[in-house]
């Protein structure tokens, strides 16, 4: 099976690699750099999730996939304050759809107030962390919970959760 990232951020590729070859054991991972066809911050779920498809068919169409995975972060404002976020897609050759949306962490307003000038989240950590690349080592995940969860981790669960509509196709076919 050869599996296409729509990404060359080695966590992102690391994290599909790590799940796709324990669930399917026989997979080739290649990896290419696609647009999402957002904004480089996505700042609303829905645009995340929208990257994240897009990034996932760009993929399957560029490398002549089996499998497209499309990750994609962002923040959202909601009622209850502001929230890093994130979706993965995967998308296959039949054109059926799995999509996970991962777990939030509130923001600081310091950074909210930066995302809302149109700052990159990454450009903001790495100013924060006085480093360069954070979104290619823990993120900003990694950066809240003191790297009780980082990057890769995130994205693996919500990989897998993306992945339940492959895992369990009989109960999503018509």
């Amino acid at each position: 099976m050869k599996v296409a990232v729509g990404s060359k951020n080695p966590i992102k590729i690391k994290a599909v690699e790590n799940v796709f070859k324990k669930v399917f054991k026989d997979v080739e991972i290649v990896s290419c750099e696609v647009n999402s066809e957002v904004s480089h911050t996505p700042a609303s779920l829905k645009e995340v999730t929208k990257g994240a498809i897009n990034r996932a068919k760009n993929a399957l169409k560029i490398a002549n996939a089996d499998i497209g995975v499309g990750l994609e972060g962002g923040w959202e404002k909601t009622e209850f304050g502001d929230f890093l976020c994130g979706a993965v897609a995967i998308i296959d050759k039949k054109g059926r759809v799995g999509i996970s949306r991962e777990q939030s962490i509130l923001l600081p307003e310091k950074i909210v107030k930066e995302l809302e000038k149109g700052k990159e989240l990454g450009k903001i950590m790495d100013e924060i962390q006085r480093i360069e690349n954070t979104k290619q080592k823990w993120g900003a995940v990694g950066f809240f919970t003191k790297n009780l969860i980082n990057r890769q981790k995130a994205f693996e669960k919500s990989i897998l959760f993306a992945l339940a509509r492959f895992l369990r196709e009989e109960f999503y076919e018509k």
